[in-house]
C-alpha cells in the first residue's frame, strides 16, 4: 500500500549540501520502500520508511554517535554482524540489496545531518529539515469509494504520527543516551523538546481542515496538528544542538576504597593487608 501513497515533496533545487551534491529523488524513496517491503516478506515487523525516517533523525540527534552496525539491526530486526538470521529476524535478499539500501540510507542520512546543522529561521527555508512523511488519511480520501471501503475499519495513522513513533523508538532503545543532564536548564530543554515529539505520536482527533502535502488535496489534518508538526521539527533542532553542545556522557570512575593496613588482604591470602599486597 505504501508505494501508492504520496510522499512529502523533496526539493532538488534546495541549497547544495556539504555532504551530498543533491537531494534524494522520489524514485530513491520508492526503491527504499520496495526493499523494506521485500524484507517484510521474511520479517513482518519490518517498519515502513516513515518510521525509519523518524528513527534516523533520533539516532543523528543522539548524545553518543551510534554506529550503523549497532542501530540498523535494532531498526530492521536483521542479524548483527557475524550472526545468522533466525526465525525471529529478517534478512536482506542479497548482498547487492543490502549494499543498495545502505547507499541510499547514507545519502538520506547526510541530507538530514546537513539540514539539522544548518542555520535556519523558518520552516519554509530550503535548508530546513523536512521529514519524509506521508499523509495516509489524505491519500485514502482521494481514492474512489470502492477503494476507500477497504480501509473502512482500519485506524489510519495521523499525519507524521509514524515518523514520531520511529523517533521515540530510537530514544527508548538507547535510554542511557537520552538521560536528563544534571544541568537544570538543559534538562528542561530536553524535556520540552521530547514532549513536542511525543505529542506527534498521539492521534489527531480535531476536525480536519487542511491537506498538509497538497494545496488542493482533501482536508485530512487539523490546524493544531500542523502547528504541532512545526513544533516537533524545531524540537529536533533543539535536540541536535543540545547534545552536540554537551557532547557524549562522561562515565564516573569509581574506585573501591583501599583496605586498612590491619584489614585482611582482599586477595584472599588470610594475611593482613600490610603484610601482603600492601607491603608492595
Amino acid at each position: 500500500m505504501n508505494q501508492d501513497l504520496p510522499h512529502s515533496s523533496v526539493d532538488t533545487a534546495a541549497a547544495a549540501s556539504v555532504l551530498t551534491p543533491e537531494f534524494l529523488e522520489v524514485d530513491a524513496f520508492d526503491e527504499l520502500d520496495a526493499i523494506l517491503d521485500d524484507l517484510r516478506t521474511r520479517h513482518d515487523e519490518t517498519p515502513q520508511w516513515e518510521f525509519c525516517e523518524g528513527f534516523m533523525a533520533a539516532v543523528i540527534c543522539s548524545r553518543r554517535p551510534i554506529d550503523a552496525a549497532e542501530y540498523l539491526p535494532v531498526l530492521l530486526g536483521t542479524p548483527a554482524d557475524g550472526e545468522a538470521p533466525d526465525a525471529e529476524s529478517g534478512s536482506f535478499a542479497s548482498e547487492a540489496q543490502h549494499a543498495r539500501f545502505v547507499t541510499i540510507w547514507n545519502q538520506r542520512w547526510n541530507e538530514v545531518v546537513t539540514a539539522l546543522d544548518a542555520e535556519v529561521n523558518s520552516l519554509e527555508d530550503d535548508h530546513c529539515y523536512h521529514p519524509e512523511v506521508m499523509d495516509i488519511r489524505g491519500a485514502v480520501a482521494e481514492m474512489p469509494p470502492e477503494e476507500q471501503s477497504v480501509f473502512k475499519d482500519e485506524e489510519l495513522p495521523a499525519f507524521a504520527q509514524v515518523w514520531a513513533l520511529g523517533f521515540m523508538f530510537a530514544v527508548e532503545s538507547w535510554p542511557d543516551e537520552w538521560m536528563a543532564p544534571r544541568d537544570k536548564d538543559a534538562a528542561k530543554w530536553l524535556d520540552g523538546a521530547l514532549e513536542a515529539v511525543v505529542a506527534m505520536t498521539e492521534d489527531d482527533e480535531a476536525v480536519p481542515a487542511v491537506s498538509p502535502l497538497s494545496e488542493d488535496g482533501p482536508p485530512s489534518t487539523s490546524i493544531a496538528r500542523l502547528n504541532a508538526f512545526g513544533e516537533a521539527i524545531w524540537a529536533v533542532y533543539d535536540l541536535r544542538e543540545l547534545w552536540t553542545t554537551m557532547g557524549p556522557r562522561v562515565e564516573t570512575v569509581r574506585k573501591d576504597a583501599a583496605p586498612g593496613r590491619n584489614d585482611l588482604c582482599p586477595c584472599g591470602s588470610g594475611k593482613k593487608y600490610k603484610k601482603c599486597c600492601g607491603a608492595t
